[in-house]
């Protein structure tokens, strides 16, 4: 069966320049390992394809129970210079949660 991440996670967002760094956290530590299996850096990359250009780096951080997604080339030029309605990248987090595993 498949579901939203936004069923059984939570995310943040953060940028650096023209760096995206997303958050994963399960609701329940009990999905954790679920979705270390199940969410990739490769099926992030796949589905931020139109914002997110670089290379995606998947940090499993297990003593928290969440991940980390460090996106290049995702915000444009950059917080400062870019012309993006969302040029900090926050609704990038909640793009994340709609992706299905």
């Amino acid at each position: 069966m498949r579901r939203k991440l936004a069923t059984i996670a939570h995310s943040r967002a953060g940028d650096k320049g023209n760096i995206l760094i997303l958050s994963l956290i399960p609701f329940e530590e009990k999905d954790f390992d679920l979705l270390v299996s199940a969410v990739t850096a490769e099926k992030v990359k796949n589905h931020l394809k139109d914002q997110v250009k670089g290379e995606v780096i998947r940090y499993v951080l297990p003593e928290l129970k969440a991940m980390q997604f460090t996106c290049f080339e995702a915000l444009g030029t950059g917080v400062t210079t870019s012309l993006a309605l969302d040029s900090h990248g926050k609704s990038m987090s909640y793009a994340l949660l709609e992706m299905e595993i």
